[in-house]
This record gives structure tokens, sequence and C-alpha cells, in this order.
């Protein structure tokens, strides 16, 4: 009887140091994916609901544009001068502080929204999805946040009552100017092993970039073609493509990545002023569910069935927007330098009327851009419009990398 009573009260005891243990989970929220971009639904005080992309690359909350139906109420204090990657001008913004935003039924307060006086990401024509901004780092600061890809939600938790969720690894992270870092291990050509820096950055469509011209860089691979990189802050990013052997977080190594190297100009205040080697971007990250402990400095993360989809690049060297948002004609905004689509004879400002036979006013912008990353040994037939004229155009598709 006292064997039956001790082995209740053990279990008893049991039961209770687990429930002590079991995360507090404080809200739960679904998210859209956008191409490899993280979509939250947000409100800005009693605001109309934004598509805000969550962008752990920038500080704050930064709202790009407000489209017909949106309406948010903000007290400005001043006009700032906001400072990110690029070569051009820096964009300034009015600066609206202590507000609260609303996340399903979560509330996150005293946060600072800067609104562009000028859009110059045009998100909205570049996704084919209504886009009105930027989510920043500060989204990340007041709980545990789940970013899971496998069921596209997202998860806050109470970081002080949090374990180690159980089949993930953990990276420790380091924070400069509020914004993450982990370490990285990289192989490249010679075989060298190479530890690096590397900012946590889910708003950059993007396996990762890094910086070449300072002393024990990453090497640039011998064989690379020149493209777009992105969108900065302050203007457009250009440089170079490529393979490395692998990029490993912890035990997990990807195999021939295909990685950039911006063009100095581009990055070189930003580096200098952070010493970061690079930048690891959406599409690597979303090869793994996540949760980032912001509090307590901690990086977990655990592969899931993206961990092992091809790596790809702009094959076409098209950059393609809509004419108008949300009509599904799409204009070419730019031809990398010596691609595919400049040997053919695509120029900026042509419409694409149709690709391999099909017309484009039946596709959404992620599947043109898909078939435009997508190699292949036949090649591409696209139909533009240039002014008053129809052009047939073929590209060849096989990947140059």
């Amino acid at each position: 009887m006292k064997r039956v009573i001790f082995l209740a009260f053990f279990f008893f005891l049991l039961a209770n140091v687990s429930a002590a243990k079991k995360p507090k989970k404080i809200e739960s929220i679904p998210f859209e994916m956008v191409g490899s971009y993280v979509v939250v639904k947000v409100k800005i005080n009693d605001s109309s609901p934004l598509n805000l992309i969550l962008d752990s690359g920038v500080r704050n909350i930064i709202i790009t544009e407000l489209l017909e139906g949106d309406r948010v109420t903000l007290n400005y204090s001043d006009v700032k001068d906001l400072m990110g990657l690029g070569g051009g001008a820096h964009l300034n913004a009015f600066t609206s502080n202590f507000n609260t935003l609303k996340i399903g039924k979560l509330n996150l307060e005293h946060k600072t929204v800067y609104v562009l006086q000028e859009d110059a990401f045009n998100l909205t024509r570049q996704t084919g999805t209504k886009i009105n901004g930027l989510l920043g780092v500060d989204f990340f600061q007041d709980y545990l946040v789940e970013i899971n890809y496998t069921d596209r939600r997202i998860r806050f938790y109470d970081a002080d009552t949090f374990g180690k969720p159980t089949g993930y690894h953990m990276i420790p992270m380091t924070f400069e100017g509020k914004k993450m870092f982990i370490e990285l291990s990289v192989f490249e050509a010679d075989s060298s092993k190479k530890k690096v820096k590397m900012l946590l950055d889910t708003g950059a469509e993007l396996n990762a970039w890094f910086q070449s011209y300072s002393a024990g860089s990453v090497q640039v691979p011998a064989k690379t073609i020149r493209g777009t990189i992105g969108q900065g802050l302050n203007g457009i990013i250009t440089g170079n493509y490529g393979c490395i052997p692998q990029i490993c977080l912890g035990e997990f190594c990807l195999n021939n990545p295909i990685v950039s190297f911006p063009d100095s100009l581009s990055i070189s205040e930003i580096v200098r002023s952070s010493r970061r080697d690079g930048t690891l971007g959406s599409q690597i990250l979303s090869r793994f569910n996540l949760f980032i402990d912001y509090k307590h400095g901690l990086f977990y993360f655990k592969p899931n069935g993206n961990l092992k989809k091809p790596f790809r690049y702009n094959i076409a060297g098209i950059e393609v927007a809509q004419i108008i948002p949300f009509i599904s004609q799409a204009e070419v905004m730019d031809v990398w330098e010596n691609s595919p689509a400049e040997l053919a004879g695509v120029q900026k400002g042509d419409q694409i009327m149709e690709i391999n036979g099909r017309k484009t006013f039946v596709m959404n912008m992620q599947e043109i851009k898909s078939i435009f990353q997508s190699p292949s040994k036949i090649p591409l037939y696209l139909v533009l419009k240039r002014g008053d004229k129809e052009i047939e155009v073929k590209l060849d598709m096989r990947s140059r990398i």
C-alpha cells in the first residue's frame, strides 16, 4: 500500500514538474508565404489590417505604401534619414513613436513606425500581393517567437518558461543595433573552413550574401554571373552570383548553395559599421522551422520539408513587376547584364504577353518568377509588346553557375 501511495505521489510530482516547464503560449497567428517572404496581417493602433513582410533586417516598422481602402492614424514627431543597403540616396521617412501593434489578440506596445515619403520598393507590384511595408526586429523583442514554415503559423511564448524545444538545435545570437547575428561555417573551394558572422534577415529574398573586399572574407567563386541582388533602403544592390561548396548551421550543411557577393559601393557603409561577413536570407531560413528567443539570445532551428529543395536564381535575367497593382500584366523592370534576356534582345519597359505560348494575364507574379528561375535545356519563348509591336524572343535557360 505504501509503495502504491509513493508511486502515485511520484507521478503527481512528475506531472507538476512537467507542467511547470511547459512553455506558456501567448498567441498563434497564420501567415502567408509570398515567394519566401513571411507576410503578416497587422493593425497599427486602430488601423485597417495591413500586410507587412516580417523583416528582421530592419529595426522598426516601415510603411512603404498605403493603397485604396487602407487607413492608419499616426502622430508624427519628425523626419528621419534611413540608412541601409544600396548605393543611392538615403530615404526620408516620417517618424511616429509609441504605437501599438495588434497581431491577432496580441498587443505589442510602444513601437516606432516609419512612413516613407516615397515608395522605393514597389513591393505590391513586384510580388503581385498587397504589401504595405516591413515588420522589423522589434517584433521579436517582447516574446519568444516561433516561425513554423510547415504549418505557416507564428506563435508567441513567454520566454521565461521556455525550454529547448524537442528535436531543435541551438545557436547563440549576438546583437548590434538591436539586430540579430549568428555564427555559421562556410566551406570554400580550397576545402578551407571559415567562421562567418551573419545577420539574420527574414526579409532578404535570397540564400545569403557575403562581403568580399575585406581581409579574410569569403572567397568569390571562379565562376560567377552579374545580376541584381535586391532592393535596399538606399537603392538597388548589384553584384555577382556564384556557388560555394557549403554553408553549415551547426551540424546541418547545405551543399552548393547559390550565394551573392554585392558590389562594395552597395554595402560598404553598413558592413563597416557592423563588421559582419554577410546576411543569411529568407530562402535558407525557410528551409528550417525556427524559434527566436531574443531575450536570452538563442536561435533554435530544425530542418523542414524545404531543406533539400534545389537552389535557384534568376536564370533569365529579367526583373519583372506588374504594370498596375493586382492586374496580371507583367512589365520588364530591368535586364541583367550579359543575361539570356539581354542576349535575346529583351529591353526594360517591354510587356510580357506570353511565356511558352501561355498568356501571362492568367499567371501570377510568383509563377512568372519561378519560370525565370527554372533551368532547362529547352529554350524559353516569350512574346513581348514594345510600343505597338509584338516581338518574339527565345531565351537560353541553361544555368550558367
